[in-house]
């Protein structure tokens, strides 16, 4: 498909194009910016090696001999990870910091005989190394007897407005669709079933957020700030829309296949979050020293989330001394030096940028290599189907390239394709993943090829395109 192409510098300064609905917010724009955040699971469960506590475990077994959160964070800030979000609590009800509302806490545990709060302790290390804090407080709680009564939800709201106004500014609110079943409740030890869909009353829960800490992203099926992406792999879909139809999802929502690419047809932007544990559990397991996912491994998932429109939430199980284990650690730090290394000599510096169409000045094919987030190329209204081509100096040798667009008015690209010139005609590049949306970043990788040119299309979208970034990478050396 030849499309006759204009230089890039094209005449007039031209109007910039209309946002298409659903737009993000400005939140939700540098909550994806951030591209990587850390989870923290730690509670009693990492003592009593269990993944969902019952709700009955002693508070004493609650002991970390050597916790130091500054050690949490600067793992996280070697790595290059932008925030942390901390389970304070999760399923068992045992809460992480001094809760008025209950005794089931760390001021009931031998942890600094019982004067700790480690949501604070978190909070203050991550203010200092200049990462953004969240926290994540389980709906469903085992351990309380009131849970499934009118006392619960008031109890709930009441816990979520001490973490939302004691520990400065909170980034994300995470929650989950957790709702009900077996637990001790106050040593009931039943199953206790509750309608997922409005016990809760999210509702409330979300204008509690918003009056409390309205830059919050709200985590959950559903959104509203960002949704789950249906699995914990850490995975996204290839297509990837970051909509939802409004009212559609909800905590609990029996899912199908849609939480991957979202709706096509959404009226709400709700990007997907694609979290995922560097181990098998989400709690720490000794036994699971050996089953840390490899640089190699981590590095796959980065390419396979953030490179498909998600973000990364990766889960780090604190151990029983209270660090972040050394083993992790490393491995974490070495899987962003590769991606770092990968994704660090943009072949597309020094190339010659034309397009088959540009709406002005504005907006030439030349803003797309010029390393502004807020500067992009667009047709004019009304063009679907539009190319980009990169010209290079001599041959280069490409297997990685990396388009965004400009998602400050929406997602546009439906499809896009991408070809090299091997010297002698245009070939496509052999990739095995669709080329359907791009959204923030798509990263494609493939076979390596040798370039004098390569071509971007976008063969359906929208509205006219709007693309901020192209860039090429030799990663396999």
């Amino acid at each position: 498909m030849a499309l006759a192409l204009v230089a890039a510098c094209s005449c007039g300064g031209g109007r910039a194009p209309e946002a298409l609905a659903p737009v993000p917010s400005p939140s939700q724009i540098s909550w994806q910016q951030d591209e990587i955040w850390a989870f923290i699971h730690f509670g009693p469960n990492t003592f009593s090696d269990s993944e969902w506590g019952y709700g009955d475990a002693d508070p004493a077994i609650f002991n970390p001999s050597r916790l130091d959160c500054e050690q949490w964070v600067r793992t996280f800030e070697a790595a290059g990870i932008k925030g942390v979000i901390l389970t304070a609590k999760h399923h068992d009800g045992f809460c992480l910091w001094p809760s008025e509302f209950t005794d089931y806490s760390v001021a009931a545990s031998p942890y600094k005989d019982g004067a700790g709060d480690i949501v604070g302790e978190l909070a203050q290390a991550c203010g200092r190394h200049g990462l953004k804090f969240g926290i994540y407080l389980s709906p469903w709680d085992r351990h309380q007897a009131s849970y499934g009564t009118e006392d619960y939800v008031r109890y709930y709201q009441e816990q979520l407005r001490e973490l939302l106004t004691r520990y400065g500014k909170i980034s994300e609110v995470w929650l989950d669709g957790a709702n009900g079943g077996d637990g001790w409740y106050g040593g009931a030890c039943e199953t206790r079933n509750i309608d997922r869909r409005t016990y809760y009353d999210f509702p409330k829960i979300h204008s509690i957020v918003h009056e409390l800490q309205p830059e919050a992203i709200i985590f959950s099926d559903g959104g509203p700030g960002c949704r789950w992406v249906g699995n914990e792999r850490g995975i996204a879909s290839e297509t990837n829309w970051s909509f939802l139809r409004e009212g559609v999802v909800y905590p609990g929502y029996p899912y199908g296949n849609e939480l991957g690419p979202g709706h096509e047809d959404g009226d709400v932007w709700i990007p997907a979050e694609c979290d995922v544990s560097i181990r098998r559990g989400w709690f720490y397991h000794s036994e699971e020293d050996a089953l840390v996912k490899t640089p190699e491994q981590i590095a796959d998932i980065y390419y396979r989330s953030v490179g498909r429109n998600g973000k990364l939430l990766i889960n780090f199980p604190v151990d029983r001394e209270g660090l972040i284990h050394p083993v992790d650690s490393a491995n974490i730090c070495e899987a962003f030096r590769i991606i770092s290394e990968q994704l660090g000599n943009d072949i597309m510096a020094g190339a010659r940028a034309s397009a088959s169409e540009s709406r002005g000045r504005r907006f030439s094919a030349g803003k797309v290599l010029d390393g502004h987030p807020d500067s992009y190329w667009s047709p004019k209204d009304g063009t679907l189907n539009a190319s980009l081509e990169f010209t290079f100096k001599g041959k280069k040798n490409i297997d990685r390239i990396l388009l965004q667009e400009y998602i400050a008015l929406g997602q546009r690209v439906k499809s896009f394709a991408i070809e090299y010139n091997d010297g002698d005609s245009w070939q496509p590049v052999s990739t095995s993943e669709q080329q359907t949306t791009i959204g923030y970043k798509r990263i494609l990788r493939f076979d390596p090829v040798e370039a004098t040119a390569l071509r971007v299309t976008i063969t359906d979208s929208r509205a006219c395109p709007c693309i901020s970034s192209v860039r090429a990478y030799l990663a396999e050396k």
